[in-house]
């Protein structure tokens, strides 16, 4: 890595992040670095993307000035090397909270059995207890008081800074206790030992479990690293050789046999086979590939063995490009996190504020001993208080929904099109590619004039080897097959949506619709009745003209995809207004369009209006999805709430596109929606439970029903509150995972 890097996404992994005030500074810390223009942080699997011109090792210290600690993540991790360290740290978390929790629930049993000794005349025992609960504290809480500590530094607070005062003020309450025991209310003149320990038994075993649940919304992540084998068999100077992937160059010659995974992108030179793509595409039938053909990284081969020219390696492979892509769209923020993100930043100092107010409130107005029941209560509400739930609420829901997607090949490049895709109310679907094949035939070859049916398709073929529409390839493929020679032309030119014009020889020769002819004054009203004929067989006519003459008609037509009607069905259900949108003639697009059953149709709409079709949508205010190639629809997939692009693994960088449907199937587009608004309603679910919890608790904490009914809240059960809200958020967001999307 070079020492300053132009950042499409330095992606750092950070090491103490507790709490959303932990996101605050170190986006802030992030943020203040030379050269950086945009920072996210992601609480739910604890990463950083950093953009802009910044030196990696300046970031680094910049988290480490922060009070954390951070390294880079550079290529394709090794998964199980991931998931090893996960499961080492949910051991030390687990064993933190053992060592905590048996000395705590020790210290309650005795007290139970009544063996714990008077304070008084088992001064030395109590001692005892207080330094060995301090050396619990130390070694189950390190990692909670030296992250207050920095957080002091920086004149910040944060979940440990909550977590350090509760516990800490616990501890010494407890050895006050020992000698000052008249001074406290009946409720509190025992020590509070077991609960220091006790609250972060139950901390740690909290966030030991928040952190296994985690490592399950990455599995999407984890699955696709996976599928990129860690060695390839390259032929160098005509000897087979196997090398690690990272030592494949472009250009090499690669080997791939039966059940093994593709190492990088190339093209098939050799051989055959028939490829599973259903992990990167969600397609479950094998791809069959012939020479010529795109493979694709991490893909697998199961029948045949083939050689093929490397075209793409290490980031650049389709597969990497998706693996960004998702990471991208996990660390993003909807607009709905926005508000967490505000609301979290102030909570922490907010409860400190709360706490100390409880104190002095219970100080002045309490009864006696005054001073026992302020600092019970003031501790109980840092320690139940603490943000993790609200923190989590939204990270947490957008990594499982973004990786149950890529799991079914749709590919979610922004997290707010997880928020927008549901709002949908009118969807506009371009014809070609999307409701159709995409792989236009030539249905028919009329001769006019004196003409023979290869003539006109020889013409017709020979001004269309210079144009790029996918109409040319069919005329083109069909003389190939005809062995036609094609004639050499001269003063081409292309007209966007209406045909190409040249001349071959002297000859003037025109190939378009009927908008082409009028623009050069030929009239075709003779030809209307035929026109109309093909046009409502679904088939697209175009006219041949020899210098200003009619000689021919051909039809092409590009029949709808198998499963375009039931998408459509879908949609209707979820009640989205479907407009098809296209270039084509209106008789031809209607007789498309009722094929798929959509009742709306725009048609002879050239590429560059259709984005002003999505705008005026807009303007009557409907929430507009745009469902399209990616390509030539790249204006108006940009000016659609969410735009949904239909293509490949290679398409995975159309910048245009907020979704990428990895297989041509239109199913995937109501899938989308229907995972947008069941991540949005977990989003919900979570920001109100977190709301509600903290809402409810910090009150009941702060001894609000004991006017009423006597009741304070002890710590311990304050400490496991706090720890089980954030499971419950993580436990929520993994329902996405098996969310059903075909559903009505």
């Amino acid at each position: 890595m070079s020492q300053d890097q132009t950042v499409e996404g330095i992606r750092l992994s950070i090491l103490g992040m507790r709490c959303a005030g932990c996101v605050s500074a170190v986006e802030g810390s992030l943020a203040a670095v030379e050269g950086v223009t945009e920072v996210t942080v992601n609480f739910a699997d604890h990463s950083a993307l950093v953009k802009g011109n910044a030196n990696p090792e300046q970031l680094k210290q910049a988290v480490k000035d922060a009070g954390f600690d951070a390294a880079i993540m550079e290529g394709l991790e090794d998964p199980a090397e991931q998931e090893q360290q996960e499961h080492q740290r949910y051991q030390q978390l687990m064993q933190k909270a053992k060592v905590a929790g048996g000395f705590g629930a020790f210290l309650m049993l005795i007290d139970l059995f009544g063996w714990m000794p008077d304070m008084t005349s088992g001064k030395w025992f109590w001692i005892i207890i207080a330094i060995i609960t301090l050396g619990i504290l130390a070694y189950s809480g390190e990692h909670f008081y030296k992250g207050a500590y920095k957080s002091l530094l920086l004149k910040q607070a944060n979940m440990d800074t909550l977590i350090a005062l509760g516990t800490g003020s616990a501890w010494i309450y407890s050895c006050i206790v020992i000698d000052y025991q008249a001074l406290l209310p009946s409720i509190a003149t025992h020590a509070y030992f077991e609960a220091a320990v006790v609250i972060l038994a139950f901390i740690n075993l909290g966030t030991g479990l928040e952190t296994l649940a985690r490592g399950r919304t990455s599995s999407a992540i984890r699955q696709l690293i996976g599928l990129q084998p860690r060695t390839a068999r390259v032929i160098r100077d005509g000897e087979e050789m196997d090398i690690a992937i990272e030592h494949v160059g472009l250009g090499e010659t690669l080997r791939v046999r039966p059940g093994e995974k593709i190492a990088v992108d190339g093209v098939l030179i050799e051989g055959h086979s028939s490829v599973d793509e259903s992990m990167l595409t969600g397609e479950s039938l094998p791809v069959e590939k012939t020479v010529g053909m795109q493979v694709v990284a991490g893909t697998m081969n199961q029948t045949g063995s083939f050689l093929f020219t490397a075209t793409r390696i290490g980031r650049d492979t389709a597969l990497a490009q998706i693996i960004n892509s998702v990471r991208q769209a996990q660390s993003s923020k909807p607009e709905i996190a926005r508000l967490a993100d505000k609301i979290s930043a102030v909570f922490v100092p907010a409860v400190v504020a709360i706490s100390l107010f409880t104190f002095l409130i219970w100080y002045v107005f309490g009864p006696e001993p005054s001073l026992g029941y302020a600092f019970v209560t003031s501790m109980t509400v840092l320690v139940i208080a603490c943000p993790c739930a609200l923190g989590l609420a939204t990270p947490i829901s957008v990594m499982v929904a973004v990786g149950r997607a890529a799991q079914s090949g749709i590919l979610i490049r922004k997290g707010e099109a997880l928020q927008s895709a549901g709002k949908i109310s009118c969807l506009v679907l371009d014809k070609t590619g999307t409701v159709t094949e995409g792989k236009p035939t030539v249905a028919s070859v009329s001769a006019l004039a004196d003409l023979s049916e290869d003539e006109v398709l020889q013409l017709a073929a020979s001004i269309e080897s210079g144009s790029e529409h996918p109409l040319a390839a069919a005329i083109l493929a069909r003389a190939e097959q005809k062995q036609l020679t094609l004639s050499k032309v001269t003063q081409f030119a292309a007209s966007a949506g209406h045909g190409v014009s040249g001349h071959i020889g002297d000859q003037l020769i025109l190939f378009g619709n009927t908008a082409l002819m009028a623009e050069y004054g030929v009239s075709t009203t003779e030809y209307t009745a035929q026109l109309e004929q093909f046009a409502h067989q679904g088939q697209t006519p175009m006219l041949l003209t020899v210098n200003q003459r009619v000689v021919g008609i051909i039809a092409v037509s590009d029949p709808i995809k198998k499963d375009s009607a039931a998408a459509v069905q879908r949609l209707h259900e979820l009640g989205i207004r479907i407009i098809m949108v296209t270039g084509d003639n209106p008789i031809t697009a209607h007789a498309i369009a009722a094929q798929a059953g959509i009742s709306e149709v725009k048609a002879q709409v050239l590429p560059q209006d259709k984005a002003t079709v999505v705008t005026a949508l807009q303007q009557q205010g409907e929430i507009v999805g745009m469902v399209g190639d990616g390509i030539n629809d790249a204006p108006a997939l940009a000016q659609a709430n969410v735009g949904f692009a239909i293509g490949t693994g290679t398409d995975v960088a159309i910048e245009s596109a907020d979704v990428v449907i990895l297989q041509g199937s239109l199913l995937k587009v109501p899938e989308a929606i229907a995972l947008s608004k069941a991540t949005v309603i977990n989003i919900k679910q979570n920001l109100l439970g977190a709301f509600i919890y903290n809402t409810l608790s910090i009150p009941v904490a702060a001894g609000l029903l004991y006017p009423l009914f006597g009741i304070l809240l002890n710590p311990m059960i304050a400490g496991a509150a706090m720890a089980m809200s954030s499971v419950t958020v993580v436990t929520n967001a993994n329902r996405l995972r098996w969310a059903k999307l075909d559903d009505k």
